[in-house]
């Protein structure tokens, strides 16, 4: 057994890692039956020392977070927690992947979970995209067959087989174990004696993988279903991660596909119109990948972007790029690299895929040694090479009422320290927290405002202001705009949420003068071009349908409606399509106007600056702000807008079943006894959970959440179910609720809760982008600016007599609404 240690004392946080060296495409005769998956849910069920109850709990109690994922090559199981409990995870983990007993009724019931599970993948388009993408580019390797499974050979898979497949792949000749964090390395390698050494090496035969043949023709698979918006992916395979045209292939599709400033969004979307977002990505973690370029657009749409796109790939093959683009696509890599650093988990994960994948630790050094020797010419080299017509893939998903008429073609062509505040005389106010421990700083714009802001019929204001300040200034226009901040690997980008909206820069420290030029010109000189307003009030639109799309989503969202009623809250910040389609640059001016004046404005900045040199500069920009205050809407209306029962169908094969009543809203004396509810009833350890999936089977998630506000708040259940269980499921949701209400959580479950929660807080606070939006949201809701410091005791406040008090105030059957989307009848 490999084991890797890290110690990182920036934040009292460690993550344990197991990497099984095992995925779907290593199963053998099961290929196509998902054993690795199905081993990934089952492991956490019971072992020799534990019921599977005792694992979760454990870890929550603890303060952890557990979980794992499975992909192709290899089997991840994870436990991020505070550090000193290192040894619990590494105890836990230990017991979960070498001594799980696999307990018959527990296969029998996770079976059941797991085909619910491949049934909502149906559901969802993007998984059956690129379901459909894998499946046709490639014929013989097992990239072909999906993850999770196919159905009818998940199906047919006995416990003797997953157990022997457990035996044979779970060994520890076969893990790698990964730890970082504020950690003692021998502490740590005692403890992993203590907990794996006893196992023995075992013979270990080899999985031969095929190789995949040369692709000699192009290959295409339009497919017209139930969906509002065109989804497409053109592909060409490509070598593997281990070549050493990886790299260029890496830059390429930088240079290609990320970022607003990027080659194929500068010309397919902005200046062509043809789609609504789209990107390029290099695939290759073993022996080979593809190359990928996906987009959204108008279904009519579709065959002109496939032919701008190819076209420009061409033009790329005989040109290539600029060295000025290649520059940018390189500092882009090395940005996203230290932002893999930023958490204990991101650096545990970055070494178990230089071991496991690669096969060198010091994989990063050499790849970005060999990225600064790539030349433009190598670009063009590689896109001649690769990126071919003969060798394309092209895999659509569209609407059913783009599909041809028989007999036409359907291709066309964590810091500690406090953040001090400086308030200026315009109401601004400037919240600072140096931190020099990574070379990253982040500014947080921030503004009140939200659906309680906008004028009724016009929703959607706050999502497409947010997203315009982003765009054209009386400076530069948009693509100027990313290309400036994309070009030293920066980030730009709007945020908007039910209360606020705003700006977040993120740059190396180096680059701090251009950051605040781009910020300082969005704030002061937003251009709202109406060439640029149609184009993204289209593309929120394309994401309004696309939500339709998901099930869930889209349940989640008619709840909302249902209960709100006429309240702004009744959308998200995204709002709907009348409302989007009924807005103008001069609706957004006016929002904007109102709403950005020194008593609504808060601007955080975290990370690695000097503040006696930024501060006067900052003072400058924010000073410029015109004077005012905003006052807070405040509607009134009794809510829910109508209590009851409803139902409602999709042509969908999962059901969806919620759940909503009122619930605390911002700076509500109960707002942390929600804060423990809504743990106690969500997450694997959670009674609910338990009762519903693990020993009912009845639904694959279940789980609470909460629409929060500054002046009213719903809090929700909702699960995903069978359809014909939804009666069942509903059901035990009102036993969960009856529970509570008489006060008969227990102590552990409690203690559990709140041991999450904080360490939930410490995980969610690590890097600069985060805290500085915390602390930004606090000083906007008139909290106090560091008020992170009072989660933990606040949390420790809260009783089981708070939970019952709460439960019966607010879930009260008069007071509920509750929705169940079902599948339409076919």
């Amino acid at each position: 057994m490999t084991l890797l240690v890290k110690r990182d004392t920036s934040a009292a946080l460690a993550s344990v890692q197991v990497w099984v060296k095992t995925g779907s495409i290593h199963e053998g005769m099961h290929l196509g039956a998902g054993l690795s998956h199905y081993l990934e849910h089952m492991l956490f069920k019971g072992t020799e020392r534990r019921a599977g109850r005792e694992i979760s709990a454990t870890v929550q109690a603890h303060g952890g977070y557990i979980n794992a994922y499975t992909t192709f090559d290899r089997t991840v199981y994870y436990i991020d927690l505070p550090s000193e409990h290192t040894g619990v995870a590494i105890d836990i983990l230990a017991d979960a992947v070498l001594h799980s007993t696999l307990p018959a009724d527990e296969v029998a019931k996770e079976k059941d979970v797991i085909l619910r599970e491949i049934a909502m993948t149906k559901d969802d388009p993007d998984d059956r995209l690129w379901e459909a993408m894998f499946a046709t580019a490639f014929r013989e390797h097992p990239y072909r067959h999906p993850v999770i499974g196919h159905r009818d050979v998940f199906a047919g898979i006995t416990r003797d087989q997953l157990v022997a497949y457990y035996r044979e792949r779970y060994v520890p000749n076969n893990l790698v174990v990964v730890v970082v964090g504020d950690v003692e390395p021998a502490d740590v390698l005692r403890q992993v004696q203590e907990h794996f050494g006893a196992a023995t090496r075992t013979a270990l035969a080899s999985v031969l993988v095929p190789e995949e043949p040369r692709q000699l023709g192009p290959r295409a698979e339009h497919r017209f279903e139930d969906v509002e918006v065109t989804r497409a992916v053109l592909a060409w395979p490509i070598p593997g991660l281990a070549h050493e045209d990886a790299p260029v292939l890496d830059l390429l599709a930088t240079v290609l596909g990320q970022g607003d400033s990027s080659v194929l969004w500068q010309e397919v979307r902005e200046r062509a119109k043809l789609v609504h977002s789209i990107d390029a990505s290099s695939w290759n973690p073993g022996t080979n990948g593809l190359f990928c370029v996906s987009f959204t657009c108008a279904a009519e749409k579709r065959a002109r972007a496939t032919v701008a796109v190819e076209r420009l790939l061409a033009r790329i093959a005989v040109r290539g790029c600029t060295a000025a683009q290649l520059k940018k696509a390189l500092r882009q890599l090395v940005v996203g690299e230290i932002n893999t650093r930023k958490t204990m988990s991101g650096q545990a994960g970055q070494l178990g895929a230089a071991e496991v994948v690669i096969g060198d630790l010091d994989y990063s050094r050499a790849y970005f040694t060999q990225l600064r020797a790539v030349t433009p010419a190598a670009v063009r080299a590689v896109a001649a090479r690769y990126l071919v017509p003969e060798r394309r893939t092209a895999i659509s998903l569209n609407p059913t009422a783009a599909a041809p008429k028989v007999g036409t073609s359907v291709e066309g062509r964590a810091a500690t320290t406090d953040f001090t505040e400086v308030r200026l005389p315009n109401g601004v106010r400037l919240l600072l927290q140096p931190d020099q421990r990574l070379p990253n700083l982040h500014f947080r714009f921030l503004l009140q405002g939200g659906p309680l802001f906008e004028s009724a019929g016009k929703r959607g204001a706050t999502s497409l202001l947010a997203t315009m300040l982003a765009k054209d200034t009386r400076r530069r226009s948009a693509a100027e705009v990313a290309q400036y901040i994309e070009e030293v690997g920066g980030a730009f980008f709007p945020f908007s949420g039910n209360n606020s909206l705003g700006l977040g820069v993120e740059v190396l420290p180096t680059d701090v003068d251009r950051a605040l030029e781009v910020l300082t010109d969005a704030v002061l000189a937003p251009a709202f071009k109406p060439a640029t307003f149609a184009t993204e009030r289209e593309a929120l639109i394309a994401a309004l349908q696309q939500d339709d799309d998901d099930v869930v989503t889209h349940a989640r969202k008619r709840l909302r409606e249902q209960f709100f009623g006429s309240h702004p809250l009744a959308y998200d910040p995204q709002g709907n399509q009348a409302g989007v389609k009924a807005l103008t640059p001069a609706d957004l001016t006016a929002l904007y106007r109102r709403l950005c004046v020194g008593g609504n404005v808060v601007l955080a900045v975290a990370g690695d600056f000097e503040a006696k040199v930024l501060v006067p500069r900052l003072k400058a920009f924010l000073g410029r702000i015109p004077k005012g205050t905003v006052a807070v809407p405040a509607p009134e209306l009794a809510l829910p807008a109508k209590a009851g029962d409803f139902a409602e169908h999709a042509a969908r094969e999962q059901a969806v079943v919620l759940q909503g009543f009122p619930g605390p809203r911002v700076n509500a004396p109960d707002f942390y006894v929600a804060e423990v509810a809504d743990e106690l009833f969500s997450g694997m350890a959670a009674r609910l959970f338990e009762r519903v999936r693990e020993e009912k089977g009845l639904a694959y998630f279940v789980r609470s959440g909460r629409v929060i506000g500054l002046e009213a708040a719903m809090f929700y259940f909702f699960a995903g179910t069978q359809p014909g269980r939804e009666a069942e499921v509903l059901a035990e949701i009102d036993a969960e609720i009856a529970r509570v209400q008489a006060g008969e959580v227990t102590t552990v479950e409690l203690t559990r809760c709140q041991a999450r929660l904080k360490a939930g807080r410490r995980q969610a606070l690590q890097t600069n982008s985060a805290r500085a939006m915390h602390v930004g949201i606090n000083a906007l809701q008139g909290q106090p600016i560091n008020d992170w410091k009072n989660y933990d005791g606040r949390v420790e406040a809260v009783t089981i007599a708070d939970l019952a008090t709460f439960a019966r105030r607010y879930f009260q059957r008069a007071q509920r609404v509750q929705l169940s989307v079902t599948p339409s009848s076919k």
